[in-house]
């Protein structure tokens, strides 16, 4: 990616802001959403800068931020860069939280579901990021975020709920989100999601293990999403909704390979959370984003919406994939049906979500 001046950008928030007044943010992750700001001040707070090789926003930029198109793999390896700086302090993912509300502010993100494992911020199981054992529980966690959303919401005037993540390496939390999920359904938190390196169909128990817990989702009335057909096949996008009973899917570029599972993802009208910058720069798709599978979701009817995966890793902001979507053929009334899509498909509950429809209309008519 091409980073711009901070004047240049800030012209093309403003214009953004004015072209698309109301946005709506379904798939951003809450530690793919970190300032490198933050990552060194918290380095320096906690004492921790024998543990961070760079000293300026610009040295951890470059080793964290995909300046062009690698996999998904190397997306998810620029994590151990800034993670363990975080993971283990309350103080520290409450401050990430409430920053995030700042940033939907900005770009006028008026509804956003962030997403994150609370597993991957606590420090007493072994999750690859905790440097020493302490007493934050990813109950704790969710705790955290809970409460500096709320404060977030308040101080910036946006709505935001969360979803908790299983990971596909560690089946074994999936229960205890579950259960997390179930408890704090009236305290923000309303869907669980499966992250991580895609299954593809006959993966054995660990897969098993999780179907089971999104089953038990499903029969609670909790909603579910899952990431398929990101770096998987169309297969992994039909396994997400035939056995996770998955109501939107995480990127699900690949679905477009199988004209079935294409057909299927139309049919019951499964919506798919599209993040066009993420999608280049892990190769999930082609780097010509005239190819893009978005241009022929749009053109199909496919209920799709824009989002930006990873900020801290892409660089990019809402506006940024909001510019880059027109940049490949989208017109400002397409990028606005995916604010609405984004919007009916949203795991808010049924009041809440009639508010924010009648709000988009409000702003930019009937879509």
């Amino acid at each position: 990616m091409e980073f711009m001046q901070p004047e240049e950008e800030l012209k093309l928030i403003a214009e953004y802001n004015r072209r698309f007044p109301y946005k709506v943010e379904l798939h951003v992750h809450l530690d793919g959403a970190v300032r490198p700001e933050t990552v060194l001040e918290i380095a320096r707070e906690r004492e921790m800068t024998d543990k961070l090789p760079h000293k300026t926003v610009e040295e951890l930029n470059r080793d964290v931020i995909l300046v062009e198109p690698s996999s998904l793999e190397r997306l998810l390896l620029s994590f151990s860069y800034f993670m363990p700086i975080i993971t283990g302090c309350r103080k520290a993912v409450s401050r990430i939280a409430y920053e995030r509300c700042e940033d939907a502010a900005k770009h006028s993100i008026r509804y956003m579901e962030i997403r994150y494992s609370p597993h991957l911020f606590a420090n007493t199981v072994d999750n690859g990021y905790a440097t020493e054992k302490g007493d934050l529980t990813p109950r704790d966690v969710v705790l955290a975020v809970n409460e500096a959303l709320e404060r977030g919401m308040k101080d910036f005037g946006v709505t935001v709920r969360s979803i908790l993540c299983c990971m596909t390496h560690q089946p074994e939390w999936a229960p205890e989100v579950l259960a997390l999920c179930d408890e704090f359904r009236d305290q923000g938190v309303v869907g669980i999601d499966l992250a991580g390196m895609e299954f593809e169909p006959g993966t054995p128990a660990e897969e098993c293990a999780i179907k089971k817990v999104f089953k038990k989702a499903e029969k609670c009335g909790i909603h579910r999403t899952v990431h398929a057909g990101e770096s998987g096949t169309a297969r992994a996008v039909k396994e997400a909704i035939d056995h996770f009973r998955a109501e939107r899917v995480g990127h699900g570029y690949h679905a477009y390979d199988d004209r079935d599972v294409y057909e299927k993802v139309i049919r019951e009208h499964i919506h798919l959370e599209t993040c066009p910058i993420s999608s280049i720069m892990s190769r999930a798709c082609e780097a010509d984003p005239q190819i893009h599978p978005l241009k022929q979701f749009v053109k199909d009817g496919v209920s799709y919406s824009i989002n930006t995966d990873d900020p801290v890793v892409l660089g990019n902001t809402l506006t940024d994939d909001f510019k880059f979507a027109g940049d490949m053929g989208l017109t400002d009334e397409e990028i606005i049906r995916g604010i609405f899509n984004a919007a009916r498909s949203c795991f808010a509950s049924y009041d809440e979500r009639k508010r924010i429809v009648r709000e988009l209309k409000q702003v930019y008519g009937d879509h």
